[in-house]
């Protein structure tokens, strides 16, 4: 086990203090998005002893890294403004539309890759503060209340987007993202400002849909975000984003996982590259009722687990003295106080250190007055003393 560190991404939509205020470090001035825990090429950790990327100890120590690249990635998310609406491909997606682009002789590094690799990406983020997100599709009936009170009010492009929505709901979201006719009018009422005091949910997706405007002035994702569930996890709580989803981080800050993959298919509230066939392509239009993922709790360990071979996350409160069976490789980062991770020998970790945990070696035990969370494969036992 070691010490790994990186340096956080430096994306617009990044907050300037919120990483900096959870791991303790200091602010670098710039805006901090992620902090990207793990071995993908696009911005490996270094070994924190001697600056060596992940990759490359890997590659020394082919023994101690597992059978090849880390199939998860860790990150800490802070979202001041917000994410594009996106979604990202099941792997067999991936793997066509890496390849179709590598053919096209399109650059590994080209801002207009849609597929940097041929890894599906579904992600899990657990809240560390309050969090905002738009994620999957709105039950039929709330969309339908929307697009009444759109039309009711004789909002221009309401009726053309019920029309669109009579077709299917992929008629819809195609009219939107490709600027049908009436569309435009649509978003410009959006971003005006439309009140439906009578009905909470109708009311909160036309606010967010002109706090969206705000943005990004005249983007079509202020029309999709209408269609979409607008999610506000408390801290604790968590998200499960398949294959498919299509969401939009709004705000806050999160621990997240996410199969090793930075494919991203996009269609608005971007100023990057969108390409609205691939994502209309890969989404998934069957509306979502509960987009949350509950945790397993027991003894100070909460476990996160969407059902993949790629990882679980578990968050273990180190107030408790926690007997676990964590095997390596994994990713540990601790996010409060003070914690003792015992395996073959003890290492003492504070608030913002993270560790690469080995092929072959088991966490047995974790105490201290912290709290710290560990992305690895699907495999955890538990019990408390």
């Amino acid at each position: 086990m070691f010490e790994i560190v990186n340096t956080p991404r430096d994306y617009a939509w990044g907050s300037r203090s919120a990483i900096a205020g959870l791991l303790g470090t200091v602010p670098s001035g710039s805006p901090e998005a992620e902090l990207w825990l793990g071995d993908h090429p696009a911005c490996p950790a270094r070994v924190k002893s001697t600056g060596q990327s992940l990759i490359a100890w890997g590659a020394s120590h082919p023994e101690r890294f597992g059978t090849g690249p880390l199939p998860f990635l860790l990150k800490v998310l802070a979202a001041e403004s917000p994410l594009s609406i996106q979604a990202h491909p099941t792997r067999v997606q991936a793997e066509h539309g890496f390849a179709a682009e590598n053919a096209a002789g399109l650059d590994p590094d080209s801002p207009n890759r849609n597929f940097r690799d041929a890894n599906h990406k579904p992600e899990v983020i657990v809240a560390l503060s309050d969090f905002s997100a738009l994620c999957g599709f709105r039950p039929s009936a709330e969309r339908a209340s929307i697009i009444a009170e759109l039309i009711n009010q004789g909002i221009p492009g309401s009726s053309e987007l019920a029309s669109a929505a009579t077709t299917g709901l992929d008629v819809a979201v195609e009219w939107m993202l490709t600027r049908g006719d009436g569309m435009s009018q649509l978003v410009e009422a959006l971003s005006a400002g439309i009140r439906a005091p009578s009905d909470a949910v109708v009311d909160d997706a036309l606010e967010t849909a002109r706090v969206l405007s705000g943005h990004f002035p005249g983007d079509p994702g202020i029309g999709v975000s209408i269609l979409l569930n607008h999610v506000m996890l408390r801290p604790g709580e968590a998200l499960f984003l398949p294959a498919g989803n299509i969401h939009a981080y709004l705000h806050g800050l999160g621990i997240e996982v996410m199969a090793a993959s930075d494919n991203v298919l996009r269609g608005g509230l971007t100023s990057k590259h969108v390409d609205i066939p691939e994502l209309l392509d890969v989404l998934d239009f069957r509306e979502l009722h509960e987009p949350r993922l509950d945790a397993t709790e027991s003894n100070g360990v909460r476990t996160f687990d969407p059902g993949l071979d790629d990882f679980i996350l578990t968050e273990i409160d180190a107030h408790h003295d926690v007997h676990v069976a964590i095997s390596g490789p994994a990713i540990a980062i601790v996010v409060a106080g003070e914690v003792m991770l015992y395996s073959d020998a003890e290492y003492g970790l504070s608030r913002g250190s993270s560790v690469f945990i080995e092929a072959g070696e088991t966490v047995h035990r974790v105490t201290g007055t912290g709290r710290i969370f560990v992305a690895h494969s699907p495999t955890l036992n538990f019990s408390q003393t």
